[in-house]
């Protein structure tokens, strides 16, 4: 439940919460959106090369006390925002933002719940992704409400105050690091005659790779690759999308639509992928997630119609109902626990960085052929490459590099 609450609180820190902010901060301080928007991405670049330091802070102090910390340090990161009065206090509270809540109020829960679930972890981090969907479902109406009621300013000081009151004592009171810490066992599982009852079918790598073992393995670098992608990809098609809907003929409405339509499919298939996770090999599923992208970037290439802009919809929900499962699952499956926060943090870092330079591309290539057609389609160069490395990536073995 407080990892969910963490991911759900994360909200002030992500795209889909911040956007809504931005046409008030441009409105308010007279400044160019090149100027904001240039602001948001340097500030979210240094974030993205931050996180590997959480990661390994995380692994050191544990998840319960980083938790509670960055819960309360994200809070007055918010207070910060409420007081901007220039560039460069804008620059300081989008870095802190996005380094405590896109960041590390996501890396956290998902080194936390991993480290309680073994042969029950996709169907755990499934529940645990409820919040993620039902943050980015009600923070950009929210968002809209407080701030036409209340202005932007005391919309973050309400965020930070629930923040402060709200989820750091539950943090603090509910987390342990793992199981062992208070004579439990992974999954709950009980051992009896020195056998351990146990799910047949999982293979579960339980030896804790360091993240220098890790990183000698081909595995790690083409999993790290395919972190990449859907960063990238998913942040560049939200970032432009009204743009390439109304290019196709296609309102702001439908762009909205699709969005909230992303939502809503995506919510009810994390559950079966977190089901079948703990049944198939993860390296197949990803590659079928990467397959998914390539037919969500297709199905937008064809999308002239409304109909077909619903579809695109139905099949971008289902493909971030799978990433949201597979690419975090992957991790502790395939490298053990007892590093994860230094190997996720890394693989966060790459993924922020990820979600920074998405949205370059298709912007130059609009400005230079006036549309987004071309962009698309050599965009599927990089979900195609990825499937092909996600099945080239199959559990490492620990004693073929020892």
């Amino acid at each position: 439940m407080v990892a969910g609450l963490s991911v759900f609180f994360s909200g002030p820190g992500q795209t889909y919460s911040i956007s809504i902010f931005i046409d008030y901060y441009i409105e308010d301080f007279e400044y160019s959106r090149s100027l904001v928007s240039g602001l948001y991405s340097t500030a979210t670049l240094l974030a993205g090369f931050t996180l590997f330091l959480v990661g390994r802070v995380i692994d050191r102090l544990g998840q319960r006390i980083m938790m509670a910390a960055v819960g309360g340090l994200l809070a007055l990161a918010l207070f910060w925002n409420a007081l901007i009065m220039g560039p460069i206090m804008m620059f300081v509270g989008f870095f802190l933002i996005r380094l405590l809540g896109q960041g590390s109020m996501t890396l956290i829960p998902n080194t936390l719940v991993p480290q309680w679930f073994i042969h029950k972890r996709g169907r755990a981090l499934s529940v645990m992704a409820i919040g993620g969907f039902t943050s980015s479902a009600l923070f950009p109406p929210l968002n809209a409400f407080l701030i036409e009621e209340a202005g932007w300013r005391m919309t973050w000081g309400i965020y930070g105050t629930v923040l402060l009151c709200l989820f750091v004592p539950l943090a603090y009171m509910f987390v342990r690091n793992q199981p062992e810490d208070i004579g439990e066992v992974p999954d709950g599982i009980i051992k009896r005659a020195g056998i351990e009852e146990a799910e047949p079918h999982i293979e579960v790598n339980e030896i804790s790779w360091t993240l220098k073992e890790a990183m000698k393995t081909r595995a790690f670098w083409f999993i790290l690759f395919c972190v990449i992608v859907p960063a990238l990809v998913n942040t560049a098609v939200t970032f432009h999308l009204v743009s390439i809907m109304e290019i196709k003929g296609l309102g702001t409405g439908t762009a909205a639509t699709v969005l909230a339509l992303m939502a809503i499919v995506g919510f009810p298939v994390t559950f079966v992928v977190g089901y079948l996770v703990d049944r198939v090999k993860v390296h197949y599923i990803l590659a079928i997630t990467f397959f998914g992208h390539i037919a969500t970037l297709l199905v937008l290439f064809f999308s002239n119609s409304w109909w077909l802009a619903i579809g695109f919809g139905i099949v971008w929900g289902i493909v971030n109902g799978f990433e949201r499962i597979v690419l975090n699952i992957v991790w502790p499956n395939y490298f053990g626990r007892q590093h994860l926060g230094s190997i996720k943090g890394l693989a966060q870092t790459v993924m922020v960085t990820g979600s920074a330079l998405g949205p370059l591309p298709f912007g130059i290539f609009y400005d230079w052929l006036g549309g987004y057609q071309e962009v698309i389609l050599l965009t599927i160069l990089f979900p195609l490459t990825a499937a092909v490395l996600a099945l080239l990536s199959p559990q490492p073995n620990y004693k073929d590099y020892h």
